[in-house]
């Protein structure tokens, strides 16, 4: 009976934080869906009594982004651009690291490895600067290209240190059977090591989405205009005012720039916790 009541409570207290944690969307939800006259005169967390997707088809195509009043939809591209390319590259390139390191060590293996793992803790402040004249003498400076570039970089040291830990686990055993059958470094590579490191990938991939997406410090630092990545237009968006603040068209343009984040985690977030029990950040 006892440990009937605790588990009750538990549930209670989990119920109750779960309620807290999701209280900021339910409000940016109810508000999107609300004309402005009636936010103004109803309560925050009141449900819509006129249920309007007007103010997301504003955030979308009409919403004012500084000077620019084409709404969210061309800076959406923008980091689809930028994500997808800096994701895969940065996945491609840290496996072929994480596997170098583990089944074709070399001399000094170690030490390159703990060098690109202290990569992973440099704040992005840090890098600003050296980033913005090496994208300037490529010519990249204030394009997406630039920004893939910048993210396939930065990433490198947390892709390495997920396949590396991932690898480690792999038996050695398979990888000298066959180099005796004869297969060389990529021929191992993509025959042997990639159809066993799926959880390794889905990990990194969700990273590196995350990440790529949600970050807004290298993409108002190394873009402008046109070129601005989601995060910055939307900060565009809530910034820009003419007159009149339309709190609803700032909360569906917050949800739209988040969307995508969060059909990854749903359509991918049993693998994520998958990929992290087999051993893809373990070491």
């Amino acid at each position: 009976m006892r440990q009937r009541v605790l588990r009750v409570l538990l549930f209670a207290v989990l119920c109750l934080f779960c309620l807290y944690y999701l209280a900021p969307l339910f409000v940016m939800i109810t508000t999107s869906l609300k004309p402005l006259a009636e936010i103004r005169s109803g309560s925050l967390i009141s449900l819509p009594k006129q249920v309007t997707f007007d103010a997301w088809g504003k955030a979308w195509s009409t919403a004012c982004v500084g000077v620019r009043c084409n709404g969210l939809k061309p800076y959406v591209l923008n980091s689809v651009i930028m994500v997808v390319p800096a994701v895969l590259i940065s996945t491609f390139l840290g496996a072929i690291n994480g596997y170098a390191l583990t089944k074709w060590r070399f001399r000094g293996a170690d030490t390159i490895f703990a060098m690109m793992l202290f990569g992973a803790f440099i704040p992005f402040q840090v890098v600003l600067l050296p980033m913005a004249r090496v994208l300037g003498v490529l010519g990249l400076a204030g394009s997406v290209y630039g920004l893939i570039l910048v993210h396939t970089v930065y990433g490198l040291a947390f892709t390495t240190l997920f396949f590396r830990n991932f690898f480690i686990g792999v038996s050695d055993g398979i990888i000298r059977a066959a180099m005796i059958d004869g297969a060389g470094f990529f021929g191992i590579f993509f025959r042997i090591v990639v159809p066993m490191a799926p959880p390794a990938i889905v990990v990194t991939v969700i990273w590196q989405f995350t990440q790529i997406w949600n970050d807004f410090l290298f993409g108002i630092a190394f873009t402008v205009g046109d070129s601005n990545p989601v995060t910055v237009a939307l900060n565009n968006v809530v910034n820009t005012s003419t007159g009149v603040k339309e709190y609803n068209v700032d909360m569906a343009a917050a949800i739209i720039a988040a969307i995508p984040t969060l059909l990854i985690y749903l359509v991918a977030g049993r693998y994520f916790v998958r990929g992290l029990a087999a051993g893809a950040v373990k070491g």
